[in-house]
């Protein structure tokens, strides 16, 4: 006799799940609910359809319920809404939104892939007509008819991540102006400062009003648009803001009432518990997706990262194990990319604030190169942050901000993490070189060649956070290498300039009983002058990421 699988949810796992359960077994019977609609929508691309740059509805569907049905004879039930999990009788109970009816269909496993929610802050006026979330498509008709029918001038978006960047970018290209507020003093938390900082500098190079370490206390009707209050949570401070319409944008929750209702183990956030299998606490219950706890691959723990990525191999990784097939979840590196206007940011693995919170004894490096030869038109510069393990140089964690070439780069370095590379590892990467395409040493070449002089000593580094401290110090000499012109063109307070191709025409101009701190454009030149100066008997730091990251930084 053959299974019977209900699945609760289509998008990325559920639909994914269907699909991979047919394809390994024509005989198993799936049912698939979904309370909305649509089962199978472009989730990530709903921001692009409000800024244009997606110009059709119909592109953002992938199945419609006929369709899926017809391919994967899967019993597609949307406009159904599962109001309760009875996991003794292994049936649930269904709400036909149509009709209003409900009905009970039994199971021999069950699929939770409910997703997840977008977190609604609790303060006054949060449920006015002109304040939108974006999750699914009708959200994204909602906030796109009202941009077309009311030509609103202004919009404020609240939160940082992905969804408040994409749709800070795509309501700016819609021609509103965009206030951006996020209560912490960066955007992406997943992020160092140090990359935020570039993004920082584009969304305000690109008109966006910037309102770091702000969140919304209260939301009022004035007039024709509204009057937001804000207060700064470092000053503790208040001010108002009018705008015409308000983005909340603040991360999501898991959706996982049904799973709660129904006695399955969920953790302190709300997120089911699974096993490797994707199995829930019930043994014939699985759970995928943004609605379960995944699992670190770097610090071996639980977490949650509510991806596309990691949803669609969860939905497949349980189909295998419900087909008969050992399948297992390897855990998550939490690889993403997005684009801001101009600007591409990526990132994998750890960031600063893991390392530190898990007691990891890291080192971290930046470098700066371009996407392709520079003799070939046109190259773009990216900035390569990289986190390692000091004991053996195993790459823990990358963030990459750029122009055309970094979702490349940040792919390898995800590969690598996956594979527990080092440093050395990296420098030896045979990748593809054309002078269209990359240089003979790649930026990934590049990064592993400045760890590998980190671990092996032949540079010691020092970094922007540094710099208040030492121009405190008088037993100390700070050394910028850059040429007399870029040196006028700008400079750190308190470093003295002499270029690095008349450094050892000056030597004896230096005192060999003090630390030199030295600074070029990018760190490259910098490197070649600490060799310079150790092997004649100084004690020399070299800037990571040179004036470079300290100009883009300080915003200058």
């Amino acid at each position: 006799m053959s299974k019977k699988v209900v699945i609760i949810g289509g998008v990325a796992g559920g639909a994914t799940a269907a699909a991979r359960l047919r394809r390994l077994d024509e005989n198993i019977k799936i049912v698939m609910f979904e309370k909305g609609e649509y089962i199978s929508f472009a989730n990530c691309g709903l921001p692009y359809y409000i800024g244009g740059e997606i110009k059709k509805k119909s592109y953002l569907t992938l199945q419609t319920p006929e369709s899926f049905n017809s391919r994967f004879n899967v019993d597609v039930r949307n406009m159904t809404e599962v109001v309760s999990i009875d996991k003794k009788a292994k049936k649930i109970t269904a709400l036909n939104l149509n009709t209003n009816t409900q009905y009970d269909e039994y199971y021999d496993y069950l699929i939770i892939a409910t997703g997840a929610s977008p977190y609604i802050p609790d303060i006054e006026g949060v449920d006015n007509e002109k304040v939108f979330t974006l999750r699914n498509i009708p959200d994204t008709y909602k906030i796109k008819d009202y941009v077309d029918t009311y030509n609103p001038k202004s919009a404020l978006v609240i939160g940082g991540g992905f969804i408040g960047l994409e749709m800070t970018e795509n309501l700016k290209n819609a021609g509103v102006d965009v206030y951006l507020s996020t209560r912490s003093n960066q955007v992406m938390s997943r992020i160092g400062y140090e990359s935020a900082c570039f993004v920082h500098n584009e969304l305000k190079d690109k008109g966006v009003k910037l309102l770091l370490g702000t969140k919304p206390r209260s939301i009022k009707d004035s007039e024709k648009s509204l009057e937001i209050t804000l207060e700064n949570v470092f000053e503790k401070t208040y001010s108002t803001i009018k705008t015409d319409m308000v983005i909340l944008a603040l991360g999501v929750n898991p959706d996982s009432d049904l799973a709660i209702k129904a006695g399955l183990e969920v953790n302190s956030r709300g997120a089911v518990i699974v096993d490797e299998h994707m199995l829930t606490s019930d043994k014939n219950i699985f759970a995928v997706g943004d609605v379960t706890e995944t699992f670190d691959f770097i610090l071996n723990k639980p977490s949650y990262v509510p991806l596309a990525g990691p949803a669609n191999k969860q939905g497949r990784i349980a189909a295998d194990n419900i087909a008969g097939i050992p399948s297992t979840y390897k855990g998550t590196l939490g690889s993403a990319i997005i684009k801001i206007f101009d600007l591409t940011l990526a990132y994998t693995g750890l960031n600063e604030k893991d390392a530190i919170q898990n007691g990891i004894d890291y080192g971290k490096s930046f470098t700066f190169s371009p996407n392709h030869a520079t003799y070939y038109p046109n190259p773009q510069f990216m900035s390569i942050m990289t986190l390692f393990d000091k004991k053996d140089g195993r790459i823990l964690g990358v963030q990459i901000v750029g122009g055309e070439g970094v979702d490349k780069r940040c792919d390898v370095f995800a590969t690598a993490i996956r594979a527990k590379m080092t440093a050395f590892d990296l420098t030896n990467l045979e990748l593809c070189y054309a002078p269209p395409y990359g240089s003979a040493k790649d930026p990934v070449n590049m990064a592993g060649y400045a760890i590998e002089n980190l671990i092996t000593g032949k540079v010691k580094n020092f970094y922007v956070e540094d710099i208040p401290k030492l121009l405190k110090r008088d037993d100390i000499i700070l050394l910028d290498t850059r040429t007399r012109y870029e040196y006028q063109l700008g400079h750190i307070d308190g470093f003295v300039n002499i270029p690095l191709d008349s450094l050892r025409d000056n030597l004896h101009l230096l005192d060999k009983t003090k630390t030199i701190y030295l600074t070029c454009q990018v760190g490259q030149r910098g490197y070649v002058a600490s060799r310079i100066l150790s092997q004649n008997g100084f004690d020399v730091y070299n800037l990571s990421g040179g004036y470079n990251l300290y100009s883009t930084i300080k915003g200058i």
